[in-house]
């Protein structure tokens, strides 16, 4: 019964969030008069000594005492005596462990965020320094059009910051103090709720006694948007991955990222990437978790919720060594401009340029340049050409319409010079929105 029902050996972590927590109790009870100045001031001073000690390593953390509150309640008799057991007037471990986990959440949104910025900045560098460099746009993983690796990268900075705003939204309305609703009903003393939140960085308390005991909507949130996070990260580790490998050799990393093989001395495998890649498993099964733990429970609280802590630290502390494996990748891998090149070109990258010509020259219905140029696709194809390849003649013989201006507009980096549209991959573009993304983001 003492090893199911401890949380201990994880909620040690929240040691920092549940002392903060107890001081401004202490000190709003001190103010209304519910404990004396002279307990209060040995009640601050013995919180201060405990954090103290739990910092140098000389705390003993007991299983016997089951979680944070009760061992930092016990250490605080051993240090002021019976004063102690006055901290805990008009509350319970309740409303006490929901404000030291919203604290916990609203701390690791801050940290996480900085890393997000952190990768945000790396992507923006690189999107700087190829902003010209082109390569090859994929749909179904299919040469589709040209663009830059600059665009590429920007593509990314989009999402992540998509990611910091969902966590700013989970901050904002997490943002709530549920100190002194005490076990449920809220307490016969007379608290000033609004204090206590004030002290602790709280928007406000929270309006229902029962919802504040009861509520984990804001680690659901937090996980969802972790989950998502993670879901991009990995994508992007799948893109390094494939663009590492001998047969695409779009990217290098150097020996800091990549591992050998233990038998195959030429191997460098992207096992950063591949991690991230892995982890984000781990973190969307953190939601699954809490989704789950929470859908039977009734109001108010059950032990079930002490399950609701070991999910969250995990996917946060993976998330954050994901992010961090991340930006360092992305400020390590070097582009390989010739090989992006080459590849942008094959596949018929610039059919749809063509199609466009033919509208815009001709005069065309879209449709009907499509399935023109698809014509001139198959005639390229048949003989391993390109379409650049095929002879004005040869055109000519499928729109009689066509002349030798078509040829401007079949090279690659004409090709992404002309896609000068809002959010186009044109280089002037991209460093516009490299400079936009800057000042947006950092």
């Amino acid at each position: 019964m003492e090893k199911i029902n401890a949380s201990i050996d994880f909620d040690r972590r929240l040691y920092a969030q549940d002392i903060a927590g107890s001081k401004a109790h202490c000190r709003m009870l001190m103010r209304q008069g519910i404990v004396s100045r002279k307990d209060g001031q040995a009640i601050l001073r013995g919180l201060d000594r405990v954090r103290a000690q739990i910092e140098a390593g000389r705390f003993e953390f007991r299983t016997s005492l089951e979680d944070i509150h009760m061992n930092v309640e016990a250490r605080l008799a051993e240090l002021i005596g019976s004063a102690a057991g006055r901290l805990h007037t008009a509350r319970s471990r309740n409303d006490q462990i929901a404000t030291d986990f919203r604290l916990w959440v609203r701390d690791a949104i801050d940290g996480l965020d900085h890393q997000m910025r952190d990768l945000q900045a790396a992507l923006i560098d690189q999107a700087d320094r190829n902003a010209a460099t082109i390569m090859p746009g994929f749909t179904h993983l299919q040469v589709a059009q040209p663009v830059t690796f600059g665009h590429h990268m920007l593509a990314y900075v989009e999402m992540v910051g998509r990611d910091r705003s969902r966590l700013a939204d989970c901050r904002a309305r997490l943002n709530e103090s549920p100190l002194g609703a005490a076990a449920l009903a809220g307490t016969s003393f007379r608290i000033d709720r609004q204090m206590t939140a004030r002290e602790l960085g709280f928007d406000r308390p929270m309006a229902n006694s029962l919802d504040a005991v009861s509520d984990r909507d804001y680690a659901l949130e937090f996980l969802s948007a972790l989950s998502i996070s993670a879901v991009h990260l990995s994508r992007l580790a799948e893109e390094i991955v494939l663009w590492t490998s001998a047969q695409f050799g779009f990217v290098r990393l150097s020996d800091a990222y990549t591992t050998g093989s233990s038998i195959m001395p030429q191997k460098r495998n992207p096992d950063a990437a591949e991690i991230v890649r892995g982890k984000a498993g781990r973190v969307i099964g953190a939601l699954l978790a809490l989704l789950n733990m929470l859908k039977g429970l009734p109001l108010t609280y059950g032990k079930d919720m002490q399950e609701d802590k070991e999910p969250t630290f995990d996917a946060a502390d993976t998330l954050s060594l994901s992010l961090a494996a991340m930006t360092g990748m992305v400020r390590d891998m070097a582009p390989n401009k010739a090989a992006l090149r080459a590849a942008a070109a094959v596949g018929f990258a610039t059919a749809t340029d063509l199609a466009d010509w033919i509208v815009r020259r001709i005069g065309l219905p879209f449709r009907q340049a499509h399935h023109i140029v698809g014509s001139l696709v198959k005639l390229a194809e048949r003989d391993g050409r390109a379409l650049s390849d095929l002879s004005l003649r040869e055109m000519r013989e499928v729109e009689p319409r066509i002349t030798k201006a078509v040829y401007n507009v079949l090279t690659v980096e004409r090709s992404v010079a002309s896609r000068t549209s809002y959010g186009g991959t044109a280089p002037d573009n991209v460093r516009r929105q490299a400079k936009a993304a800057r000042k947006r983001y950092l």
